[in-house]
This record gives C-alpha cells, sequence and structure tokens, in this order.
C-alpha cells in the first residue's frame, strides 16, 4: 500500500521504536511507516488502517507493538475475533495486562457478555492503572445491558471516578454512559442531568452529549444554509408580490407564492395577447394597402 513521502516511520513512540531495533535497519523503518499510517487512519479511514496494519504484521508478526496495532485495527473494523487473538499474542510476548479491557470488549462484540464480566471480576483488573480501570468499568457496565440488567449497569458505573468533581480524559465518557443507562432506565431527569455533565467535561468532542441534551431539550438544529436561502426566496415573492399589489393587479394578503405564479402567467398572457394585436395591426395595414 502506499505511504505518503512525508512518513519516516520516525512518527511512532519511542518505546515501540525501541522494539523494532530487533529488526534489521531497513525493515524497522518500514514497518514503522506502516505503523504510523495505521495511527493516522485508524479514526477516519479504518478500512485502510486494517490495511497497512496487515502489511506491517507480514512483516514483523513477532514484534508485540505491531501484533497491538494489528488488534487495534481490526477491532476498528468490527473483527472482533481477530482482534482478541491479536491482543492475545501481544499480552503473551509482554505480560502486561493493559489491553484486558479492550479484550474484554472483543468478548462483548463475540456475543459473550457472561465472559466479559468475568474478565472484569479477574484479579489482572487490580493491576491496571486508573485509567484502564474506568475503561473496564465502562466494558462491565455495557456487558450488563447487553443482558437486559440496566439497573446493574447503572451501578456498575456509580463509582468515586464518576462523582469526582475533578476533569480526567475518561471523565466525559463515563459520565456520558452513566447518563445513556439512566435514559434507557427511564429515568430522564437525572439522565438530562448527567448528559448536561458529560457535554460540560467533554473538551475534545469524544461524545455527542451536546446533541443529546439538545434532543432531549426539543432544540432542533437548522443548517444555516439552507435557512438563509429559503429566506431570500421568501422575501424575492415577498417583494414581487408587493409590487404587482401596488400595480393593481393583484390583492396584496395572497400568498406571495400564488401571487408570483399568477403574475408570471398572466405577463406569458399578456405577451401572446400583445402578439395577435400585432398580427391584426399588420393585416390591417396590408388591406389598406389594397384599398390604396
Amino acid at each position: 500500500m502506499p505511504i505518503p513521502d512525508d512518513v519516516t516511520g520516525e512518527e511512532i513512540d519511542k518505546d515501540v521504536r525501541q522494539e523494532l531495533l530487533s529488526l534489521p535497519k531497513g525493515l524497522a523503518e518500514d514497518v514503522a511507516r506502516n505503523l504510523v499510517m495505521v495511527a493516522r487512519l485508524i479514526d477516519e479511514d479504518p478500512e485502510s488502517a486494517y490495511g497497512y496494519s496487515k502489511v506491517a504484521l507480514r512483516l514483523a508478526s513477532r514484534v508485540a507493538a505491531v501484533r497491538e496495532a494489528a488488534g487495534f485495527a481490526a477491532y476498528a473494523n468490527q473483527k472482533y475475533s481477530e482482534a482478541l487473538g491479536e491482543f492475545r499474542a501481544a499480552r503473551r510476548m509482554t505480560g502486561g495486562v493493559e489491553l484486558w479491557p479492550v479484550m474484554a470488549d472483543c468478548e462483548r462484540g463475540l456475543g459473550r457478555p457472561e465472559k466479559a464480566l468475568e474478565m472484569a471480576g479477574a484479579p489482572e483488573v487490580h493491576k491496571l492503572d486508573k485509567a484502564d480501570q474506568v475503561e473496564m468499568r465502562l466494558v462491565a457496565a455495557g456487558a450488563r445491558r447487553d443482558m437486559g440488567q440496566l439497573d446493574a449497569a447503572i451501578v456498575t458505573l456509580q463509582s468515586p471516578e464518576l462523582a469526582s468533581n475533578s476533569v480526567q480524559p475518561w471523565t466525559a465518557r463515563l459520565r456520558y454512559a452513566y447518563a445513556d443507562a439512566l435514559l434507557a432506565a427511564g429515568r430522564e431527569s437525572e439522565a438530562r442531568e448527567w448528559f448536561a455533565k458529560a457535554a460540560e467535561s467533554d473538551k475534545d468532542g469524544s461524545t455527542d452529549a451536546s446533541d443529546r441534551l439538545a434532543e432531549m431539550d426539543g432544540v432542533e438544529f437548522v443548517d444555516a444554509l439552507v435557512e438563509d436561502e429559503e429566506s431570500d426566496e421568501g422575501a424575492r415573492g415577498e417583494t414581487e408580490a408587493q409590487v404587482a399589489a401596488a400595480e393593481g393587479d393583484v390583492d396584496a394578503d395572497e400568498d406571495p407564492v400564488d401571487v408570483v405564479r399568477e403574475v408570471e402567467e398572466a405577463d406569458v398572457e399578456d405577451g401572446d395577447g400583445h402578439g395577435d394585436d400585432k398580427s391584426d395591426n399588420d393585416d390591417n395595414n396590408d388591406d389598406d394597402g389594397d384599398k390604396s
């Protein structure tokens, strides 16, 4: 797959670059450039990101960072079985637990929420950092919802992190998930409150909390450009109607659109009539010529 010339491979994280030192220099550079493309495209074009990840995987399948990137690319394309296999491989190579939450979410994607809940209660969770623990809580709540256990999902999300006034990278998503669960349970007033809190803390637009809040409040967004065009069209119709009314042709209270249509039709008819008059005059002139 083509890679832009400005992608050198130096853009990757230093820890990943360290892993690639086990490869020959030229090969390491090729793998790094493909990994950069995966990172660039995984959100906006996950299918292309998946393609680049397969290239990197073919070149260096024994590098944990490559297996992890391939897992996330497969995950972004909802290839959950493949993603889970890659994550497991990466975990075997590193011995780390940071992939535990996304592995559990793959189990959800495969229709196994019970397995995801089992993973949420495993000892590995206690080894996660705070951000990953919150992520694990989100996955567990999602699994509860998959099983139709709305009240349990709500309770799962109730945590010190949710109650904290401190805004962290996970705050908006946690508040959003809580609001969404409340709404699904029919607790609309509470849901509105938490959508508002989610929107307030969502500085980077990671959720659509503002839209959900507006929807609950009955606010309808209108395309400003379309609205302006419709306004201009209406003003034109009204102006032509007023001119026509001033000339005594129509009632000023009539619908402007109908007025414009009637005026245009009248102009067409008048034009035909004048043409007939001209023909009559020409005929008369011819008659006069004959008489003389």
